[in-house]
């Protein structure tokens, strides 16, 4: 298996990540989340208005961190927008709104007003959507052009790969949201990655083409294994996946699942 890009090896904290985004971890570690969730606070040095990506769990002191954090930069959260609806990004919205008087944006198949290409625009700053289903059916991702930056949620993570969270993930999809982003990096536009899920990643371009790879690889051992005798799932998990940690394995279940459907055409 390809190893990944290198990335920090210290614990990721957040902080000021580019002239435009700051990163407030929420307090929710596990074996999914790696160090937490990632609140993405968006703003233009000296405005007034600031985007909020991912208000995360419903963690009232995350929340009232985030709040503040605008609050203190003399500025109102007029947006609050979600990569997707899994709770680990979205159960805080709604008390976020009540605490911030913003608007949330819709969450669900389609996202209603939020298409792909669409504009996201607060005083100073443009935020452009990128359809990215595949992870899940309803997952965006965000490009903060001024910056060069692409906020991906959970479709590219800071550390490690992604589930394809089957049978609301599909594969084909997800494969394509890759290419699609493999695109943005190849003419410039996106050249660093600000993930939902640990640390910023400096060096698109080579964690988008390590992603895409891992995937063709994981099919190539899938295919191995059904050809092997393996015939579901838990037969896929035993030989391809036994290197994961247990912790995982769940996940892990759902991007077999993914896979072969996929594979089967599905």
């Amino acid at each position: 298996m390809t190893a990944p890009p290198e990335s920090t090896a210290a614990p990721w904290s957040g902080g000021q990540i580019t002239e435009h985004a700051t990163c407030v971890l929420a307090p929710n570690p596990g074996p999914m989340t790696l160090d937490g969730t990632n609140t993405w606070v968006l703003m233009a040095p000296g405005a007034d208005e600031a985007i909020v990506i991912d208000p995360g769990p419903l963690d009232e002191t995350h929340l009232a961190a985030v709040a503040d954090l605008v609050a203190s930069r003399g500025a109102r959260v007029r947006e609050t927008i979600l990569t997707h609806a899994h709770l680990d990004h979205s159960e805080g919205a709604g008390r976020f709104a009540e605490l911030t008087g913003s608007r949330i944006r819709p969450v669900g198949t389609g996202h209603d007003d939020l298409t792909d290409g669409s504009l996201v625009s607060v005083r100073g700053l443009d935020l452009r959507v990128v359809a990215t289903p595949g992870h899940t059916r309803d997952s965006l991702s965000f490009a903060l052009e001024a910056d060069h930056a692409l906020l991906t949620g959970d479709t590219v993570l800071g550390r490690g790969t992604t589930v394809v969270a089957h049978p609301d993930g599909e594969l084909a999809a997800y494969l394509d949201s890759l290419a699609a982003i493999a695109a943005l990096t190849g003419d410039g536009r996106v050249t660093s990655i600000l993930p939902g899920h640990g640390p910023a990643i400096p060096d698109a371009a080579a964690m988008v083409a390590y992603y895409r790879l891992h995937r063709r690889e994981r099919l190539e051992q899938v295919k191995a294994a059904l050809a092997d005798g393996a015939t579901d799932v838990e037969g896929v998990l035993q030989r391809v996946y036994a290197e994961v940690p247990e912790s995982v394995w769940p996940a892990a279940r759902l991007s077999i699942a993914a896979q072969l459907e996929y594979l089967r055409g599905g």
